[in-house]
């Protein structure tokens, strides 16, 4: 588990250093839900910065050029991602083992992202640690590094070591990061939000595809207007009621009725603050003959009408 200290009053700050041939897809796949977790929780849980060894501008391997915040050395916070992707063995010099070392004491965690593991192996931060790399190099990996136990995983969580296998799983572990820290209802409003793939709950687990708890996600998505109940659900699961509520208590941490409404909520905030459907319309496409109850439900669960919403987004 991440050894940083959550705070509802101060936002988790987050380090990304970029080096040349840096995948965009991979740091995007890492930022862009840590953005939309802001958004969508209407609050800087996350704030972060770019950085480079030397604070010169980094290129991506598609070209896309980004000038830092500022360099390694200047900074400090809760989480490092170490963003190598391609010539990564390039970056391996005393020099990078000596930031990244001293970066180790003024940042709680490091996360080497796609080939960033060897980075930090080379600097000697994950000896004695599980750990996993890109597949393509994993052998390699394994035999250039023995103190590490390298496993063959989309990222791996070993205390305040990360690491990640690559720019889609990337996706996975900030998920499952913003799970730890805010809550899976949040984790899973921000896998919606980027339509990921069909609803799943690997990240949310941390364990097996939970199939089932899939399987429900999906009917209750294509039934948002007309909502079916928890026993018609389980019931196109193939399973009893009682076996659905624990599976999804079990991978979810809510019941069925719990996250099929979040869903109908959601649907109400999307509609509230990105079109101009009356209210009463919004309600009926949620589910809800009864505006009214549409309102009381919307503030219980994000404190405010779907009124304050809408003005709040304008």
């Amino acid at each position: 588990m991440p050894t940083w200290k959550k705070s509802s009053d101060k936002p988790l700050r987050v380090g990304v250093v970029l080096f040349d041939g840096f995948s965009n897809h991979c740091v995007a796949n890492a930022i862009e839900p840590l953005r939309a977790a802001n958004m969508l929780g209407h609050k800087r849980h996350y704030e972060w910065q770019y950085l480079t060894m030397n604070g010169d501008i980094a290129e991506s391997s598609s070209g896309l050029k980004i000038v830092p915040h500022g360099r390694l050395e200047d900074a400090k916070g809760d989480l490092l991602m170490i963003t190598p992707s391609y010539g990564y063995q390039d970056f391996g010099g005393p020099g990078v083992q000596r930031g990244l070392r001293a970066a180790a004491r003024r940042f709680s965690d490091l996360a080497g992202l796609d080939t960033g593991s060897w980075l930090m192996a080379k600097a000697g931060l994950l000896a004695g640690r599980r750990a996993t790399i890109h597949w393509e190099v994993l052998t390699a990996f394994s035999e250039a590094f023995p103190d590490v136990n390298v496993v063959r995983e989309r990222f791996v969580v070993d205390g305040n070591r990360i690491t990640c296998s690559g720019a889609m799983a990337a996706f996975d572990l900030i998920l499952h990061l913003i799970a730890q820290d805010h809550g899976k209802a949040l984790a899973l409003d921000v896998e919606q939000l980027f339509m990921a793939r069909e609803p799943q709950t690997q990240h949310l687990t941390g364990a097996a595809r939970g199939r089932l708890a899939k399987g429900a996600v999906t009917h209750m998505q294509a039934h948002l207007e007309k909502p079916l109940t928890v026993g018609q659900i389980a019931m196109r699961c193939g399973c009893s009621q009682k076996k659905l509520e624990q599976v999804m208590q079990r991978d979810l941490g809510a019941s069925p009725q719990q996250v099929y409404l979040r869903l109908r909520l959601n649907l109400v905030r999307r509609l509230a603050e990105e079109t101009n459907l009356q209210l009463s319309e919004v309600a009926l496409r949620a589910g809800y003959r009864n505006p009214s109850a549409m309102t009381r439900a919307f503030k219980a669960e994000f404190g405010v009408t779907p009124s304050n919403a809408r003005h709040r987004a304008t």
